[in-house]
């Protein structure tokens, strides 16, 4: 199983980019070092008003990652797709690409902050329409990733229309496309129809539910199961389970416990089908102690895991 770290948006670009550098070149016993560093998509906190915290935006801050920060993969996890508009985004994902070699993921999901809709001004719909909107977009993504070189695509659908649209510049080499989800019903048939990766928060137990339904879409398309990598990630409380046990009980999944015990807690990760591990530290402002969080992860943790 792979690690990479999930690094808070929230930081001036100074500290953003100084966490960045120390975990791009972070190893500990052995192989075990950062696969990737994913940033969160979104322009406010989802917490009570007044609501105006410090928050960075994603496809920003990452195309500065991806011009500073080599050998590790970079992603958003995940774009909320009523944020923008899905061409746009494949124009913005395919030089992001360029710019980072082919180090870049495409992270995407349906959108669900309704108080950031507010604020902004965007259109939140309900889920059903949510849903019908991610599913044109996944269309225009992969359409336009996968375009021949000089071709162009039409699309007409309810929510998006294209005419005579290319990427140009072409991403580089492949442009892999995560998409973020849990639901039983529609999400299982787009990421088996659409997704290079497939992501959600979860424990080893709620995992290994959610990949047979998963793993069964695949089936169902003909889809061989080792096309799709999946990655996970939950909140990590080094040596407090009882706090685990807490958030989790509050509906946010969350392992915890002493060193051994996380790294028992990865194995049934990988027992479950988990390919990536993300490690959130997304609330840590100073980043001595991200760093040092990370490190102990690293060392203790991921060093251990096979």
């Amino acid at each position: 199983m792979k690690f990479s770290l999930w690094l808070p948006a929230n930081l001036p670009w100074r500290d953003l980019h100084a966490a960045a550098s120390h975990a791009a070149t972070s190893t500990a016993g052995g192989s075990a070092r950062w696969r990737g560093l994913w940033l969160e998509d979104h322009f406010m906190d989802n917490t009570p008003e007044p609501n105006d915290g410090a928050r960075g935006e994603c496809l920003t801050q990452l195309t500065a990652l991806a011009a500073t920060v080599p050998d590790v993969r970079i992603g958003s996890l995940v774009l909320g797709n009523t944020y923008r508009h899905p061409a746009v985004v494949a124009k913005q994902a395919a030089a992001l690409s360029d710019i980072a070699d082919g180090r870049f993921v495409l992270g995407v999901g349906a959108g669900w902050q309704e108080n950031e809709h507010r604020a902004f001004g965007l259109e939140f719909g309900d889920v059903p329409a949510r849903i019908r909107w991610f599913r044109e977009a996944l269309q225009v993504w992969t359409g336009l990733r996968d375009a021949g070189e000089g071709e162009f695509v039409d699309f007409a659908g309810d929510r998006y229309r294209l005419e005579r649209a290319s990427l140009h510049p072409r991403p580089h080499a492949t442009l892999p496309i995560l998409i973020g989800g849990k639901g039983e019903k529609v999400m299982p048939k787009l990421v088996a129809r659409y997704a290079d990766e497939w992501n959600m928060w979860s424990t080893p137990e709620l995992f290994a539910e959610k990949n047979r339904i998963f793993s069964a879409a695949l089936d169902a398309r003909g889809r061989d199961q080792g096309t799709l990598w999946r990655t996970t990630q939950a909140l990590v409380f080094f040596d407090d389970p009882e706090k685990a046990a807490a958030v989790n009980a509050k509906g946010r999944p969350a392992i915890g416990g002493s060193a051994q015990q996380l790294v028992d807690a990865m194995a049934a990760y990988a027992e479950a089908g988990v390919d990536e591990f993300i490690l959130p530290l997304t609330t840590i402002r100073d980043v001595a102690k991200l760093n040092d969080v990370a490190d102990r992860f690293l060392a203790e943790v991921a060093a251990h895991a096979g």
